[in-house]
């Protein structure tokens, strides 16, 4: 089946985006992947931390705290930066927090607040406490006086990686994407292991020049083989860049990446989504069920489950999962690319009358996928129900260029109107003739697009033998005559099936005409092509018995 891969792309990355974690690594690294700026990544550590390393429970509250301000999840980070002051009173950073929760209701008030923190005397030149009073500036999209406090940082240390991450950070909020990775360079230059200026980095650039994106990646990794987060970064970028070729590196790097333990629903997605772009339907769907194991209502395995099974022919599974997805998931968003696999399922099991409906949902959700008609008429046609299969298929057309219309296409809606002209049993002998009129005059098209193939003459032949059966007038003789002329030449056995059909006609044809020694030709014939052929046999044997009897 096709797959619009683009679409797919935003589709799987706006389902994935924000999804919770799994499992966890071990202790104590919340903070470190908080500071490399993997914050969703850090957030089910630094819950499990605020227990276990109680030395740095402050800063961990801290964290957890931004992390629910940038979720919008006020409510919870107060909560953290409460449980972080309780922890540790002289530490100013969840002072900071708690202010940052007012800059908008009462900014004078919280330009105060920040003013009296710093009057403490551990806080005077401390730079952390400048560069997270800049970031709550920073996170309200006050930029001017994020600037403020990034300059009071960079003057108690100039050569501070942190404080060129903080300006980086504050030129790209103003869509400077340039300026923002030269301060994330200079962030490097000052400390090249700062991974969070290398990530940044490359997530300021994995759109606008994804190849430097992934040098600076590839860079990192070579410093810090063991942080497997890179792998999923790199990942995520090859997996945007929408091609075969990188969909196959992407899945590498998250099966890579999953090594480290450290899986959330988001990775597992992603790496599932990737190995089916890449028609690795087997391991997608391995990857896919062991999602399921672990979130059951989630809609993108179960739309993946449902994809995948179709893919491998699985018809039965496939039903399964789609009545899964579609009655017993979390909020799914249908796309018409999951009535479209739906009804493959039915199709695959021969449910036409369950399918057709299907696909006519997904082209309800995007009319511009016309070759959907194309399928839809193909249904019809197999239910030999050929109005319908028709009218869907004059939709498909309709849509076409004329340099489009190959004799292909005028080849399959041919036989549409020869099979309502020869087998629509609900047809009047008059609507009959119309139908295989037209059929002719299609056929003619296949014909003239293609001199050199015997198919146009030939289905002229037989649509006309329909128009005239009792061989009278003798419609389709010129196309059979035409057809033997383009085939005896090949001498190929492929088409002696053909022959004798052709030969048949022209055999009886001369028979009808009263001329039994142009007759006795084509029956001999269909005898050199197949010696065995009782037709042929009784014809001759006819024909022998009526000239003697006229002795």
């Amino acid at each position: 089946m096709k797959r619009n891969f683009l679409f797919l792309v935003i589709l799987f990355s706006i389902s994935t985006f924000n999804s919770n974690a799994i499992t966890s690594l071990s202790e104590g690294q919340g903070i470190a992947y908080y500071r490399a700026g993997f914050p969703i990544v850090a957030k089910p550590l630094l819950i499990s931390e605020i227990e276990t390393n109680v030395a740095s429970r402050a800063e961990t509250c801290f964290n957890l705290g931004n992390i629910y301000f940038s979720d919008n999840q006020l409510d919870s980070a107060a909560f953290y930066f409460n449980k972080g002051l309780v922890a540790d009173p002289s530490n100013s950073l969840n002072s900071i927090g708690l202010t940052m929760l007012k800059i908008k209701s009462d900014a004078v008030g919280a330009e105060n607040d920040f003013k009296n923190i710093l009057k403490l005397k551990q806080n005077k030149k401390n730079i952390n406490i400048y560069i997270a009073i800049a970031n709550a500036y920073l996170f309200n999209g006050v930029l001017d006086n994020a600037v403020v406090y990034q300059e009071k940082a960079k003057e108690i240390k100039t050569k501070d990686a942190q404080v060129y991450v903080l300006l980086g950070d504050i030129e790209f909020a103003k869509k400077n994407i340039g300026e923002a990775c030269k301060n994330y360079d200079q962030a490097i230059y000052f400390d090249d292991k700062c991974k969070e200026a290398y990530i940044k980095y490359a997530r300021a650039y994995r759109i606008v020049n994804p190849n430097l994106a992934i040098e600076k990646l590839n860079t990192l990794k070579a410093k810090e083989p063991t942080f497997l987060l890179v792998d999923r970064e790199l990942a995520d970028i090859y997996y945007a860049k929408n091609t075969i070729a990188d969909y196959t590196t992407a899945a590498e790097l998250y099966e890579n990446y999953l090594k480290s333990g450290n899986t959330n629903i988001a990775d597992l997605t992603k790496y599932a989504f990737t190995l089916f772009l890449k028609g690795d339907f087997t391991k997608s769907l391995e990857v896919t069920n062991l999602g399921l194991g672990k979130a059951v209502r989630n809609p993108v395995f179960n739309r993946l489950a449902m994809y995948n099974n179709v893919d491998l022919k699985k018809p039965d599974d496939a039903l399964k999962a789609a009545d899964l997805f579609f009655n017993q998931t979390d909020k799914p968003e249908f796309t018409f690319l999951d009535y479209r696999y739906y009804g493959q399922a039915f199709r695959d099991k021969n449910q036409i009358d369950l399918a057709i409906p299907q696909y006519e949902k997904a082209l309800q959700l995007d009319s511009t996928k016309t070759d959907l008609w194309k399928d839809i008429s193909d249904m019809y046609s197999k239910k030999r129900d050929y109005n319908k299969s028709i009218i869907a298929y004059t939709k498909y057309m309709s849509t076409l260029k004329e340099d489009e219309k190959t004799s292909d296409i005028y080849m399959q809606f041919s036989k549409m109107y020869y099979g309502l002209g020869t087998a629509d049993s609900t047809l009047n002998a008059a609507s009959k003739k119309v139908a295989l009129i037209k059929a002719d005059s299609l056929f003619g098209q296949v014909a003239l697009k293609e001199p050199t193939n015997y198919r146009g003459n030939f289905w002229r032949a037989r649509t006309n033998s329909a128009l005239d059966p009792e061989t009278e007038k003798g419609l389709a003789k010129p196309y059979y005559d035409q057809t033997v002329s383009l085939l005896e030449s090949k001498a190929d056995s492929k088409y002696y099936p053909i022959l004798v059909e052709c030969y048949s006609y022209l055999g009886y044809y001369y028979l009808v005409q009263k001329d039994n020694v142009g007759s006795l030709v084509y029956w001999n014939k269909i005898l050199a092509l197949d010696p065995a052929n009782v037709n042929a046999k009784k014809a001759i044997d006819g024909i022998a018995k009526a000239a003697k009897g006229k002795k």
